[in-house]
């Protein structure tokens, strides 16, 4: 049965409004993937055949879309950013809604984008503070092809190859054990029994555990470093998932 749903969240950032608005417009592929940017103007187009409704740079940002392409279960999808200065402009509070009609397992639809939003905005917040906007070089996305990467465990499972613990937690400095067995030094900036993000200096890699809504685990890793080569990361990253669900 199709039902309207909306999931906000609100917070403040170190970072001035413009920088906040550059990532949600231009620079989505810092924290989320690289989406073309919006025409700049109201009825302009946005990304993934939407138009955008409001344009007050850099202050609101909405586009919907009525008929979303690839996604079953879902129709109209609405995002909406708000952007206001704190601290004289040195900082910014941020208004995220997003909003639309699942027309198929509500439930569970609701729970997997409530839960995706707030890692989404705490991707965000990392990429605004800790890389200050700088552009994505590399960028890596894709999901795990095994059946297995959609069992319960599979994130657990991502967690173990990694060399993470029970007691790992947020804020831990680790030495994981990345493709090839090479080392990756990094911080656990996230984690949690949905998802595990690491930042390293120059990269944010994260895992999604989207096993708990019926799909299988995805990653993606945002590479901010001069040499960076997004097609050898997803290559590299993709071998490491496929071994990580081949072992018994």
């Amino acid at each position: 049965m199709s039902k309207e749903f909306e999931i906000a969240r609100e917070f403040e950032v170190d970072a001035p409004p413009q920088q906040v608005w550059e990532a949600v417009t231009a620079g989505t592929g810092g924290w989320l993937w690289p989406m073309e940017a919006p025409e700049p103007r109201e009825g302009g187009r946005g990304p993934f055949g939407s138009k955008v409704t409001v344009w007050d740079p850099p202050h609101r940002y909405t586009n919907r879309v009525e008929d979303v392409d690839g996604i079953a279960e879902q129709s109209a999808n609405q995002l909406d950013y708000t952007v206001e200065p704190r601290d004289e402009g040195r900082r910014a509070w941020v208004r995220y809604v997003h909003s639309g009609i699942f027309v198929d397992d509500w439930d569970n639809q609701y729970d997997g984008a409530g839960h995706h939003t707030d890692f989404y905005l705490h991707t965000l917040r990392e990429y605004l503070t800790r890389f200050g906007g700088r552009p994505v070089v590399g960028f890596a996305t894709f999901d795990a092809a095994p059946e297995a990467a959609r069992a319960p465990g599979a994130l657990t499972a991502v967690a173990r190859a990694l060399g993470l613990t029970e007691d790992t937690t947020e804020g831990a400095r680790i030495q994981a054990h990345g493709p090839g067995g090479r080392p990756v030094d990094a911080v656990v900036d996230y984690r949690n029994e949905y998802f595990i993000g690491l930042r390293t200096p120059d990269a944010m890699i994260r895992f999604f555990g989207r096993n708990h809504w019926g799909h299988t685990v995805g990653m993606t890793v945002h590479d901010f470093a001069p040499d960076a080569d997004g097609e050898a990361a997803e290559t590299a990253w993709q071998g490491w998932l496929k071994e990580v669900f081949s072992r018994p």
